[in-house]
Formats: structure tokens, sequence, C-alpha cells
């Protein structure tokens, strides 16, 4: 069986036959140490056809095309055109060697052109890369480096472009900077509680947050000096009045020793850088916010904006965490944890990231597992919303946010929740805007109603029309009944009336059929 060799140069693509080849001898270290000798491996492999691309712009779409594992209509017309034509009914008498598992199957799929992927093929193809300018004729040397470093960059340069509005990467690096902001604001706001403890050890014990504690240390520096005339600057400090009395009257009675006017002027600094970071860590959490909202707006109005940035962070990127199906999504975060008890055969963990979101906190501890997976599924739903849907909105995840409140309702109180399929069809009632402005759906409301009751109002009155024509009709048929002696009473239903209508009619035939007989029989 012959074999054919598709490469896919930088400049087009090119057909190799591998004549002269067993099946049974394919020794891939044969032809390893054959590769390098042009020589030698000119007598295995021979040029069959070359297709160059026609710009710039179409090699970079083949590129991307084959990167996908998709076969173009260049590709299927290049390969139709120079492969030998199989009859009806009969199998081919050749193969195609491609590098790409994935482009062999699609190929297989749309042209029934059997193809193969192995090491033997690969070993061929590099061949093939290293001698390919050999290989065609009335190529300049340096214009296929050029072609290569132009596709390249291209290729380069259209897998890093991004969308600025929906870019997922600043988040990754938002909330990795938050966290680690938040370890190093700790220890340094640790390191200066022990510093100035040494001076002023009983404000530990008054002052408990972190922040507050910097600023007050920077505010009052020596205790000595510290005074009533200080009790407002540090009422605006604390917050309280009362707590501010209490540190004046807890510096008048320290213990701590004496520091140096230096190591006071250090503290303080220390104190200002610590106050800084402080600020600066609340300015990224806005920005983490403002991002979140831009990128995964849905996501965020359903678990929060931090949560979410982790788990789009543990992902990777808000495409490959709309990949993940909702059980992975729930232990998220929990991999050591996953592996450990499946080499223990123990219990798995029930949840990863999302253990931090408030529902899982409000859940009961035999519920927890419940809400866990249920919230890992519309966190899902939220995020393949946000990856895919064009349109930056918060309905689906606000709709999410209720069926999980929902949800929490109903394993406490047993309240029986809304179907997911009406929830997101209001959702998208939202998004298209049709409740956006209740007042004027209010107003449409009443005019349909309006209209509705006008309409059975003409309804009823032709109805009275019908019946009162009817009636007539019957009157006019009961007058000359009683001429004839057959008068019948009038009835009020529609039904009654054709049955009285249609029997003086047939009495009228009987009585016409009797005088018939009479005349004959005078005669």
């Amino acid at each position: 069986m012959a074999l054919y060799v598709l490469y896919e140069s930088a400049s087009g693509y090119g057909l190799f036959l591998a004549h002269g080849i067993d099946e049974i001898g394919q020794n891939t270290e044969a032809v390893r140490s054959s590769v390098d000798d042009l020589n030698r491996f000119g007598k295995v492999v021979k040029l069959a056809a070359f297709s160059p691309y026609e710009s710039a712009l179409d090699a970079l779409n083949q590129c991307n095309a084959v990167s996908e594992g998709q076969m173009t209509d260049e590709l299927r017309n290049f390969l139709e055109l120079t492969l030998p034509k199989v009859k009806e009914g009969k199998k081919p008498k050749f193969s195609l060697g491609v590098a790409e598992p994935k482009l062999g199957s699609h190929i297989y799929e749309v042209t029934k052109i059997p193809c193969q992927s192995n090491e033997f093929v690969l070993e061929l193809l590099r061949g093939v890369r290293l001698h390919f300018d050999r290989f065609i004729e009335n190529l300049k040397p340096g214009d296929l480096e050029k072609a290569q470093l132009g596709l390249g960059h291209s290729y380069s340069r259209a897998k890093v472009k991004f969308n600025v509005n929906r870019v997922d990467n600043m988040v990754i690096q938002a909330i990795f900077l938050l966290d680690t902001l938040d370890k190093d604001i700790n220890s340094f706001a640790m390191r200066v509680r022990e510093w100035y403890s040494w001076h002023f050890p009983e404000l530990v014990k008054i002052v408990n947050d972190n922040y507050l504690y910097a600023k007050v240390a920077k505010y009052v520096e020596d205790k000595s000096q510290l005074s009533e005339d200080n009790l407002s600057g540090l009422t605006d400090i604390v917050g309280d009045e009362d707590k501010a009395k209490e540190i004046i009257e807890a510096a008048k009675a320290s213990m701590g020793q004496d520091l140096s006017p230096i190591d006071l002027i250090n503290v303080k600094q220390f104190a200002q850088r610590v106050m800084d970071l402080a600020e600066y860590r609340k300015k990224l959490y806005d920005y983490l916010v403002a991002k979140m909202n831009d990128i995964a707006p849905n996501l965020a109005a359903l678990i929060g904006e931090v949560v979410g940035a982790r788990l789009i962070s543990h992902a990777g990127s808000l495409t490959n965490l709309a990949k993940c199906p909702s059980s992975t999504l729930q232990i998220l975060g929990a991999e050591k944890a996953l592996f450990r008890a499946l080499k223990t055969r123990g219990n798995t963990p029930k949840y990863g990231l999302i253990f931090h979101s408030s529902f899982i906190g409000r859940a009961s501890a035999r519920n927890k597992g419940r809400m866990a997976r249920y919230l890992a599924n519309k966190c899902s739903i939220a995020s393949r919303i946000d990856c895919f849907l064009e349109k930056n909105t918060t309905a689906f995840g606000e709709k999410l946010r209720q069926q999980v409140e929902e949800r929490l309702d109903f394993y406490d109180k047993g309240v029986a929740p809304r179907k997911n399929i009406d929830v997101m069809k209001s959702a998208i009632e939202t998004v298209e805007g049709k409740e956006d402005e209740p007042v004027a759906a209010a107003v449409n409301g009443e005019e349909n109603e309006e209209t509705k009751t006008e309409k059975k109002k003409k309804k009823k009155e032709k109805r009275k029309l019908d019946e009162e024509e009817e009636q007539e009709k019957n009157g006019v048929n009961g007058s000359t009944n009683v001429e004839d002696g057959t008068a019948k009473k009038k009835k009020k239903k529609k039904s009654k009336d054709e049955i009285m209508e249609d029997v003086p009619a047939v009495s009228e035939g009987k009585k016409k059929k009797k005088k018939k007989s009479r005349t004959e029989d005078s005669e």
C-alpha cells in the first residue's frame, strides 16, 4: 500500500510519496538514521504535489484550521486532485500520513481517505521538514525562513489578540495580588504591633483592627506627649470618644519603655507603609469588582466577585472554567484532598473554592453537600453564559441567585422552588428588554385587557342579533303554521329552533300527499 505524507509548511501544502517502503519493514530507527542524509532520504521520499498559499492571510487561516484539526476547502481540493482516485465500492490502495490525528480523522470523515499518524509518519515528516527547501524548485534561499517568521508572528498575534473589555488575565493577576497583599498586610501589621508594643503595650488590647492600630501608632508616636488636647484627633481616627479617652488614660499609666526619636521615626514610617498598602488593597478590590462585572457579570452576581475571580484564576481562564463540568467546578481547589481520598479509598471532598460562598455557610450540616452540588451547577451555567454571551448583563446571574435562595428555603422550610425553564424564560425576557419598562408593560397589559373585553362584548352582541333574527324567522314560520293549523311553540336555543323549522316542513309535505290522494279518489 502506497503511503502519501501531507506536510503543512509556511508557504503551502506539500504532498510527498514514500515509495519503496514495505509495511512489515517500517522501522522507525532505520528511518531516523536515514533522515539526516539527503541522498538516502531522497530515494525514499519524493515530492508528489505542492500547492502554495495565495497570501499571508490565507496562510494564517490554513494554519489556524490545521491547529484546530479542521480541513479547509483548499486542502480538500488539493487532496482530491493529487491523490489517486478510488472507484466506488472499492478500498483505496493508499493511505495518507498526517501529523495531527484530529486532522486525519476529519479528513477521513469527509473524504473517506484512510489516514494514519504514528511514529513512522512523524519521522518521515521530520525529514521532509529538514530537507523541504531541497524538494521545492525555484525556491530562493531565505524565502522559507521569511515565510516561517511572518506566519509565526501573525499566528501568535492572532492567538494573543483579545477584547479589552473581556480579558480575564487581568482578573487572574488581580486576585493573585489581592491574596498576596492580604498576607503581607497581616504580617506587616503584626510587625507594627510587636514593634510599637515595646513602647505602648496597652494599645493592643484597646485597638484590635490592624489598619486602625497603624493609624493610631502614627498619630500618637510618643505616649508621654499624649494629652487631652489630642482627644478630638483620636476620636476622628478611632470613631469612638470613649475608646479615645481609654487610650489617653492607658498612655498615662503605661508600662512600656521609652524609645529614642530615631526609633519612633522608623515606627512611624513603617506604620505609614502599612496604611498605604491597606489603602492600595481597597483600590485593588474595587478594580477587581469592576473587572469582574465586565468579564463575568453573571458569575459575580451569583457567587461574588472574589470567589468568582478565584474560580477563574484556578481554572486558568474563563473559557477553561466554562468548559469544566459542574462536578469538576464543585471540587475545584480541593485536588489534593480528592487524590488523597482516592488513594486511601476515603470520602471524597464535597466542595473546594465554592466553600467560601455564603450559601454553603448558610446551609445546615446535612445539606452542605447538596448545596455545593447545586451551587456548582448554577456557577457552571453562569460561567458559560458569561463566556459565550455577547451582551453584558447580570440578569441571568440574579435569576440564578434567586434559584439558589429558593433551594435554601426548600431545604430548610420545604417551600417548592420554581422550575429552571421558567426562571430562564424570565431572564431572557429581561435581557430582551420586555421587563425593563414595567410601566409601559402595565399600560400594554391594560390595553390588551380592554381589547379582550371589547371583543367579548362584540361577540355577545353578535350572538344576540343572530338569535333575534332566528326568532323573527321562527315567528314568520309560526304564523304560516297557524293558518295551516300546525302552530308550534317558539324555542330560544338554536338547535331546537332548527328542529322546529324542519318539523313544519315535513308536516306540510305529508298534507300535500294526503290532498293528492283525495283528489285521485274523487276522480
